[in-house]
Formats: structure tokens, sequence, C-alpha cells
């Protein structure tokens, strides 16, 4: 039989565990709410839950049980914590070690291999791996929803830094006059692209179509001129947000998923169009916006990390 791997996803609202083989077959799952609470242990028993009810099913080859975990960041990878930026319980919480643990109590600490990585991250290497990335060596993934998140694949392999951190997309200054963000930085891309600026910006110019990204883009598509005009301007942000980590990686690829992009062409003809501007010299200038396929790239990329351990 084949080797296994644990992936773990986990997000503000649910916490998503599969045993997933190297075809990236999903041979069996569990999802576990995510814990509104403030006591850190409490949070981590969904967890624990999803990893207890899969720890028998993993077939190690080579008497190692690998496990890859995506986490909404920031992350410190090489110390294993996490500090979520939706899960405020959490803040420099060990979590990889805790799985560790928790995988040792049936299988022993020493053959428990665990790796970390931030949600862009692994959506990217999800895509890459079996999604709309599998036919190139290097690509970003760009995850458009509530924030703006990314990651990078450079040669086949996850470009994550030096903490974990690196191609923070949202966070790159697309305005360098523009307003103060909540990381503290000024002007950036999620203050212009992420669906609650689109949808307040929308409500700033008069739109009254609704509450949520969705009901934005749809009025968008219906040719409401304030959603079109909102739109547009948040996907020039994101353009130049993208072809500056673009430029500076020499990727060719984009990969773009999350809630919002499920809008389609409202969507990618601003974003291709807006490119244009910014992806100007020779090797960018026919950088390539590709829709994600998947519709678990994160917890397949956890998995991908995971086979990816030594």
């Amino acid at each position: 039989m084949s080797e296994t791997v644990l992936a773990i996803d986990i997000g503000g609202t649910k916490i998503a565990a599969a045993v997933v083989d190297a075809e990236g077959t999903v041979l069996a799952d569990r999802l576990e709410p995510t814990a509104a609470s403030p006591d850190p242990e409490t949070v981590f028993a969904g967890v624990a839950a999803a990893v207890r009810g899969l720890s028998d099913q993993l077939r190690p080859t080579d008497g190692r049980i690998r496990v890859g975990i995506s986490s909404a960041g920031p992350i410190d990878g090489p110390a294993g914590t996490v500090s979520p930026v939706n899960i405020g319980a959490w803040r420099g919480f060990p979590v990889a070690a805790r799985v560790r643990e928790v995988l040792a109590e049936t299988h022993g600490a020493d053959v428990v291999s665990v790796g970390l990585a931030g949600d862009g991250h692994c959506f990217a290497l999800g895509e890459h791996w079996l999604g709309a990335g599998r036919d190139v060596d290097s690509m970003m993934g760009v995850v458009l929803s509530t924030g703006v998140g990314g990651g990078v694949v450079v040669d086949n392999r996850l470009f994550a830094g030096s903490t974990g951190n690196a191609v923070h997309l949202g966070h790159i200054s697309v305005n360098a006059w523009g307003p103060r963000c909540v990381c503290g930085g000024q002007g950036c891309t999620e203050m212009y692209a992420r669906g609650p600026a689109l949808v307040a910006a929308a409500q700033e110019q008069g739109w009254a179509g609704g509450d949520d990204a969705r009901a934005l883009t749809a009025d968008a598509r219906a040719g409401d001129d304030i959603a079109v005009r909102v739109i547009d301007q948040g996907m020039r942000a994101l353009a130049a947000g993208i072809a500056t980590t673009a430029t500076e990686l020499d990727v060719a690829v984009v990969v773009l998923g999350g809630g919002v992009s499920r809008a389609g062409e409202v969507i990618f003809e601003p974003l291709r169009r807006h490119l244009r501007d910014f992806a100007v010299l020779d090797y960018v200038a026919a950088l390539e916006v590709r829709p994600a396929v998947l519709e678990t790239a994160g917890l397949l990329g956890a998995a991908a990390l995971a086979f990816s351990r030594e």
C-alpha cells in the first residue's frame, strides 16, 4: 500500500483533516468546528479530535508519520507556532508540538514529523500539486476573500522565507501615501482589494445593494456603475501587488482563488487588464492569471507539505 500522510487545515470557523495518499486521493476525512472561545485549549480540542479520529488510518512506509498543517498567520515556521488573526485565543500557540503529542499517544513521538505553513502557502502548494498550476515549475497562488493571502512555489519548492511568512501579499503597500493599515503599514493591497474593503468602498459611494462581496459582484455583473467602478479600483490595487511580487520572484503564472474570485470574469477581467500597467518588464509582461480549480487546495497543500518533509 502507498504511503499516506495526515493533512490539517485550521480556519477561523472549521478544522479540516484528512488522510491523503501520494496521488492526492483523500482516503478519510474529519471536520470539526473551530471553537469560538478565549481558551486556547478549547480551540485545540477540535484539532485533537480530528487527529485522533484519523490516527489509526495512517500508513507510513518508512517508519515515519508525516503531518502537514495549514493555518492562518502570522506563523513561526521554525518554532511551530501560530498566531492566527481569526483565532484570537491562539497567540504563539505551539500547534505543531501539540499535534505531535496527540499522535505520540498511539504512534510514538520519535516517528512523527510535523510541517507547518501558512494557509496562503498551502493554497499555492495544493494548486501546484493537483490544480491549475500542475503544469508549471513555478507559480504564485493568491487567495482573495475576507483578506488577501498568497504563496509562491519556485522550482517545485515552496518559498516560505525564514519564518514562514514570505509573500504576504495582502500587506504589500500599493499606495505609499495611503491610509494606515491594521498591520501598521500604509496603503496595503488588502485595504483596497479584499471583499469587505470592496463592499465598504461601494457603500461610501452610495451603493445599497447588500453587505457582502457576493452581492456586490452580482451587481457589477448586472452593470451597476458603482459596483463596477469599485471592483475595478480594487483589482487595480491587487494587480499592483501581484505584479510587484511576480517581478521580484520571476514567476509567470498566478492562480487566483478564494471566495471573491468565484465571481468569475467580473473579477478576472479588470485584474488582467490592470496587470498590463504594472507587469511591464519583459520577463513578466505575459504574466498569466488562472482561476483556481480545487475546492480543498489548502488541505491538499498541507498534504503536499507533509510529503515534502525529509
